[in-house]
């Protein structure tokens, strides 16, 4: 007759099997997703890097658009500032 304790090892030994070969085959799915998910970002750098150029010719424009309103606004406020210290010395002379 089986005794209690080797009945639960039994137990413990069939589960630890069915665990390590769910574990192998859990890993086997994952290595498989992983190598999709890689082909898809290879996939996605390839037409980024196509697009690369596009934002570096963006990039520039918005540089020079930045720096041609700095230059309008900077005159824009000397200008005024002019204006405003004309009539400071005005008042300063009376």
């Amino acid at each position: 007759m089986i005794d209690v304790m080797d009945l639960f090892l039994l137990i413990l030994y069939i589960g630890l099997i069915i665990l390590v070969v769910v574990s192998i085959i859990f890993v086997i799915r994952a290595t498989r997703t992983l190598k999709k998910v890689e082909k898809v970002v290879d996939e996605v750098d390839a037409k980024v890097s196509k697009l690369d150029g596009i934002f570096d010719i963006l990039d520039t424009a918005t540089d020079a658009l930045t720096l041609i309103s700095d230059k309008v606004i900077n005159g824009i406020t000397n200008g005024i500032t002019k204006i405003f210290n004309k009539k400071k010395k005005g008042e300063d002379d009376e």
